[in-house]
Formats: structure tokens, C-alpha cells, sequence
């Protein structure tokens, strides 16, 4: 079958929804499809489906496949703006949410966002990472690692405004790796890196050596505001690295409600706490590490390319 994927993530940028895009791309191959990654769908490209990521931002190229494609199957897979802001605001997301035939949510919590009447339609597909790395948290000070794009859903100056609660003789250090997508967030990330010297932020750095940072962690924090459900916490339970993170729906739907690393979204007191539990108790380190090696089968590569090869064998069987 001949496959349009469609992503808003151009070629060369350093997003969750890139990496999703190529990754899936890679396991259609695998099963025999023949897969065009594009950023907008053009009638001249032959497909016999279409599968779309991010129900606003892809809106243009669902609406011209139900057009001109008209009973073919498409599939839509919610990103975290999708299901936490713009399928309610959105007439576009909305739109593309109704001309989909089958819907794709990154973790299971994500269905209680939609309508009840179009969660019929709706798959899950929790996000994998192949990397080989494996936890090594280097020698020395606590290493807590930030990693994602500067921009308001993220939240992610977080950290940073943290560490003026953890006490100095703490031994911590954070490093936070992203784009600054808002130059304002980044004009506060530089003067952070002046003031304090326990953050570093290198910046954007290509995929590979962010999962080296990674693995060379002690922890990671993920402090979004909403999350479809990330790539990064998906890579950090494949490497075995604890996650401290803003109790969210998309965090929880991955995580589990159990999970003992939380704390509340937008609170840096709460999240200073956390960091120095972690980082000097290690009965409650061990917990965190425990739980996330019972999460790892479920962001095993090959589980999520069953469940995403399932999706599109059923909206082939039964479009509409």
C-alpha cells in the first residue's frame, strides 16, 4: 500500500513529531508499504492512505485526501496541542478529527479529551525508543537533565527556577538541552546559565547526543503544561532513567497514576523538593528506578509498531 505521512516537522528539525514521523515511515517499510513523508500532501503523490500527525497543523492536507481521496483510508495521530487545546478550540481540528477514520493517541488517558462519540475510532500507540544506551549516571554531583524546545507548553524554565529552593550544599547540576522556539525563553535560559551556576543550557543539540546526556543522568524533569505523551519520557524509560515529572494527563498516561515522581504542574517549590529527595534519598531513588525498569517493555519498539501496523489494518478493513 502506498502511504502519505504527513507531518508539520520539516526535514532537519530536531522535534518529537519529526522523530514519531520518521520512526513510524521506518516500520510501514518494514511491513512491505511504501511510505512518502512530506510536509503537506500534494494530489500529484499517488497514495491509497493517508496518515496524518497533528490534527490542526495537518488540517490543509486531511481535507484535500478526503477530497480527492474520498473513501480511502486516513488515519490521525492527536499530538499534545491536538488533545489538550486545539480539538476544543479549533473548527480545523475539529474537522479533521470527524474526516478521520481512525485516530491514533500517544498514551490511553488521552481518550477521555475526546468526544465520546469519536472515541470508537481511536487506537493507542505508545511511542518507542531503539537506542542501546543504558543508564550511566556519571560520577559527582546529582546530574538532572532538562530536555526539550523552549516554548509555553513546556514549561521549561521550570527546573531553573527550582534550584533557588534547593539548598546550596545540595550536590546538583542541571543541564538542559533545546531550542529557544521562543527568543524570549531563551534570553532567560542565558541569563539563568550567568547567574547559576548549577544549570547549563548547551542549546539544541542533534538527537544522538541528547540521549547520550540522557543516559549519563541521574534523572530527567519534564515539567510540560500538556503532553500528548512525549518521545523523551518514552527514551528515558528505554535507558532506564528516572523521570521527575509535572503530573499531567499526558505524563500519567505513560507513567501510571502510582508512579511515585510527581509533582504538581508549575509548582518549583514542590519540584525542589523532589530533586533533593532524589538526589539524596536513595531508598526513594531506587523506587523511581524500579518503576521505571517495570515501564520499559511498554516503549519497546516492537510494541509500537505492532500496534501501529493494527491501526492501519483496520482502518484499510474498515474505513469510515
Amino acid at each position: 500500500m502506498r502511504i502519505a505521512l504527513v507531518t508539520p516537522a520539516g526535514p532537519g528539525t530536531r522535534s518529537g513529531n519529526r522523530h514519531t514521523a520518521l520512526r513510524w515511515a521506518a516500520f510501514l517499510r518494514k511491513a512491505g508499504h511504501r511510505v512518502n513523508v512530506s510536509v503537506e500532501w500534494s494530489p500529484e503523490t499517488p497514495a491509497d492512505a493517508m496518515l496524518a500527525l497533528h490534527a490542526r497543523r495537518s488540517h490543509v492536507s486531511i481535507k484535500k485526501f478526503s477530497e480527492i481521496r474520498a473513501g480511502k483510508p486516513l488515519v490521525l495521530a492527536l499530538t499534545g496541542t491536538d488533545v489538550y487545546r486545539d480539538i476544543h478550540r479549533s473548527a480545523e481540528a475539529q474537522e479533521s478529527l470527524e474526516l478521520a477514520h481512525r485516530l491514533i493517541l500517544l498514551q490511553p488517558k488521552a481518550a477521555e479529551e475526546l468526544p465520546e462519540g469519536l472515541r470508537g475510532k481511536a487506537g493507542v500507540v505508545v511511542q518507542s525508543a531503539a537506542t542501546r544506551l543504558r543508564h550511566r549516571p556519571v560520577k559527582g554531583p546529582f546530574r538532572v537533565c532538562v530536555i526539550g524546545h523552549l516554548r509555553e507548553e513546556k514549561d521549561p524554565l521550570r527546573t531553573l527556577l527550582a534550584l533557588q529552593f534547593v539548598p546550596q550544599e545540595t550536590a546538583l547540576e542541571v543541564v538542559h538541552l533545546g531550542a529557544p522556539l521562543d527568543p524570549a525563553l531563551g534570553e532567560k535560559a542565558r541569563a539563568g546559565t550567568a547567574r547559576e551556576p548549577r544549570y547549563r543550557w548547551p542549546g539544541s543539540v542533534p538527537h544522538a547526543r541528547a540521549l547520550r546526556w540522557l543516559a549519563s543522568s541521574h534523572a530527567m524533569v519534564i515539567s510540560s503544561r500538556m503532553e500528548g505523551g512525549a518521545n523523551v519520557v518514552c527514551e528515558a524509560l528505554r535507558i532506564g532513567v528516572p523521570v521527575l515529572a509535572s503530573r499531567i494527563s499526558g505524563n500519567v498516561g505513560l507513567l501510571g497514576e502510582r508512579y511515585a515522581g510527581y509533582f504538581p504542574v508549575e509548582d518549583e517549590r514542590a519540584l525542589a523538593q523532589l530533586l533533593v529527595r532524589a538526589s539524596t534519598d536513595r531508598s526513594f531513588y531506587r523506587r523511581l528506578k524500579s518503576q521505571v525498569a517495570k515501564l520499559r517493555p511498554t516503549v519497546a519498539p516492537q510494541a509500537e509498531a505492532r500496534a501501529l501496523r493494527a491501526i492501519m489494518r483496520g482502518a484499510t478493513a474498515r474505513p469510515g
